[in-house]
């Protein structure tokens, strides 16, 4: 050793000894500290894939072998036919060269051919060409989609809106964004396929409860308190979401929104609600169910809705409060890495909201026939209505089934054959029958919008009745 380096090993001895005993101390303690921040995990990763009994039971009772090979259709197997469609889908519609009213289009406000809108997307088509060719954070930013954003805040009452450029991935990105291995979500088990997708996707411990059932959904919370009591370390680590939707797409019901306020607050839980079929229509101004049950939109933590079926775009939306919305910047996936939204289309989504809050009053209009529609099909022999007074989307369903949904699919789009026949066009509700987590029964979907006339609402239930009673003996 260096005499230059005895010398620093003396100094160093002696400013120990010189140090107060309190400083050596607080000095320890703060490395000892430090080991134990980067040797020790916050809870094992393990645990949170560990399941209980009753969960194994219930995985093996649902799991199906899948077969080595495709199976081969046999000849009954009816063939996928196609309904094809001339010209824009609004109120009336060219299917298979026939000219119908429109019952099938998710069109609610009938803003789809409104001259207004169109002249203000052909007015961006000129300005910026027809799309973007870049996710939102490399060059796909254009000064329309920071003006829909805020445009959407300033509509919802919220800090800051985010824009997706497909409906289906808006809440299906917005779902892991947030929720990740090892956290918790409780979802109605009546959930759309895309929050089917997102769940799927957040690789979350997933809790179904029953349909709109909050007492199930209670029990739940409750097992949960007593397992977090159990690793109260774990727990407070282990983040909940509750998802819901506003209108059920599946069902056509709505989430009794206060009741679940009541137990996020009870139970310390972020609420996730998907509003795309209730957003433009629920409340005075069309802001959703928030607006129509008076629930304080700050008590929910995200909102999501698509612009597909009331603003005449395509794309989607969440909103909420600032630092919730910015996280989606960097871990949206639908939105980090998809092509931005033409501007064309944020353009035409602008002067859709123009639309909306300078004529609130289509809304009760809107909401006025879905109730007149509501009414006429109630009662028609051998179909069951399914779905509130003001959902713009109805199912009818079959009173009695007959035990094979192929069959029950056949009797349906005769039905809606008939009435393809009486210039009426209406829709099988269609689903991934193999991928959905609870498949709804078969249904004919009817779709109302501010645009159809009594005539046209006494025109569809008269052939509905007649195909009804010709059919379904």
């Amino acid at each position: 050793m260096s005499s230059g380096q005895q010398w620093v090993l003396v100094e160093m001895v002696q400013a120990f000894y010189e140090a107060p005993a309190y400083h050596l101390i607080l000095e320890g303690i703060l490395i000892l500290w430090i080991f134990r921040l980067l040797f020790s995990k916050t809870y094992k990763l393990h645990e949170t894939s560990k399941l209980t009994e009753k969960e194994k039971e219930e995985l093996i009772e649902e799991w199906q072998p899948e077969p080595l090979i495709a199976p081969l259709l046999s000849k009954q197997q009816p063939s996928v036919k196609y309904d094809v469609v001339t010209g824009p889908p609004s109120h009336r519609i060219i299917v298979n060269g026939r000219e119908c009213i429109n019952f099938a289009s998710f069109n609610f406000l009938g803003l789809l051919d409104h001259e207004q809108i169109k002249q203000k997307a052909l007015a961006s088509l000129k300005k910026y060409g027809v799309g973007t060719c870049g996710p939102r954070g490399f060059y796909g930013t254009f000064d329309v989609h920071l003006e829909l954003e805020s445009r959407l805040a300033n509509f919802m009452k919220t800090e800051e809106a985010i824009i997706y450029s497909y409906g289906f991935a808006t809440i299906a990105s917005a779902i892991p964004a947030y929720s990740k291995r090892g956290d918790i979500i409780f979802v109605d088990e009546a959930a759309c396929f895309s929050i089917q997708k997102g769940l799927q996707a957040s690789r979350s411990i997933i809790k179904y409860f029953k349909h709109n059932d909050f007492d199930d959904l209670e029990r739940l919370l409750k097992e949960q308190e007593q397992e977090d009591q159990k690793n109260p370390r774990k727990a407070r680590v282990t983040r909940k979401f509750v998802v819901v939707e506003g209108l059920y797409i599946n069902t056509a019901d709505i989430c009794p929104l206060p009741e679940l306020v009541n137990l996020k607050y009870k139970y310390k839980l972020r609420i996730f609600l998907e509003e795309s079929m209730s957003f433009g229509v629920l409340g005075e101004h069309g802001r959703g169910v928030t607006e129509h049950f008076g629930v304080n939109i700050d008590d929910i933590d995200l909102i999501s809705a698509n612009m597909e079926n009331a603003m005449a775009s395509i794309g989607g939306f969440c909103c909420g409060r600032s630092f919730v919305i910015d996280h989606q910047r960097l871990s949206g996936q639908g939105y980090c890495f998809s092509a931005s939204l033409p501007p064309m289309l944020a353009a035409a989504a602008i002067e859709a909201l123009n639309i909306m809050e300078e004529n609130p009053d289509i809304f009760t209009v809107l909401r006025e026939k879905c109730s007149h529609v509501h009414k006429a099909l109630c009662g028609i022999p051998g179909l069951k209505l399914v779905g509130e007074p003001f959902s713009p989307a109805l199912h009818l369903q079959l009173e009695r089934g007959s035990g094979s949904r192929d069959s029950d699919m056949q009797l349906l789009r005769s039905i809606v054959d008939h009435c393809l026949e009486k210039h009426v066009a209406l829709t099988l509700a269609r689903y991934l029958e193999r991928e959905e987590r609870l498949l709804p029964p078969a249904s004919i979907r009817m779709v109302v919008t501010a645009e159809h006339t009594e005539e046209d609402i006494q025109q569809a239930v008269r052939c509905i009745r007649e195909a009804a009673s010709a059919l379904l003996k």
